[in-house]
């Protein structure tokens, strides 16, 4: 298997932008967070359709790491990668690290648009807690409409160390 272009999504605070920044650094693949490109600063949204149009180009790319949620536009990302990483842990353990992340942010992780300081406010709390419900109709139907693409959901630390060594395993194989 090659893969070239990784897509992550899931829950905030599951750890999906450590795991892509880890990624990143041990295959050179270049990485983009979603974030930085939905945000300007101080957490105000961009305008929607420009977003969409800065994804179609990212994908584009021979080789990508994204990092990021939005459901409303999972399937521009999906369909174009060659492994999807659902990110699903216990909606508690992930609102524990979004609180811990308030007070101990890894600073070598950029993700974040220029003034957009970590927060833990309503909408994120709920966020966090209704994830899944935004995408479990969506799932399903990207699975069956690009079977090529090869789907993993990591609910727990085991097989996130498991995901991690397969797939740096087959990239050193297939540099």
């Amino acid at each position: 298997m090659d893969i070239k272009r990784i897509l992550i999504f899931g829950r905030p605070g599951s750890g999906k932008s450590t795991f892509a920044f880890k990624l990143h650094h041990k295959l050179k693949i270049p990485l983009y967070h979603l974030d930085k490109y939905f945000f300007q600063k101080n957490w105000i949204p961009n305008n929607y359709n420009n977003f969409l149009q800065i994804q179609k180009k990212l994908v584009k790319n021979k080789k990508w790491i994204i990092d990021g949620n939005n459901p409303d536009s999972l399937e521009i990302r999906y369909s174009q990668c060659n492994i999807c990483l659902y990110f699903n842990y216990p909606k508690i353990i992930c609102l524990w690290r979004a609180c811990k992340r308030l007070f101990n942010k890894n600073k070598q992780i950029q993700d974040r648009a220029k003034n957009c300081k970590e927060q833990l406010d309503y909408k994120l709390i709920h966020y966090i807690w209704c994830f899944e419900h935004r995408v479990k109709n969506i799932i399903p139907k990207l699975k069956a409409q690009y079977p090529h693409v090869y789907y993993i959901e990591i609910n727990n630390d085991r097989i996130l160390k498991q995901v991690y060594s397969w797939i740096t395993n087959i990239q050193n194989t297939n540099p």
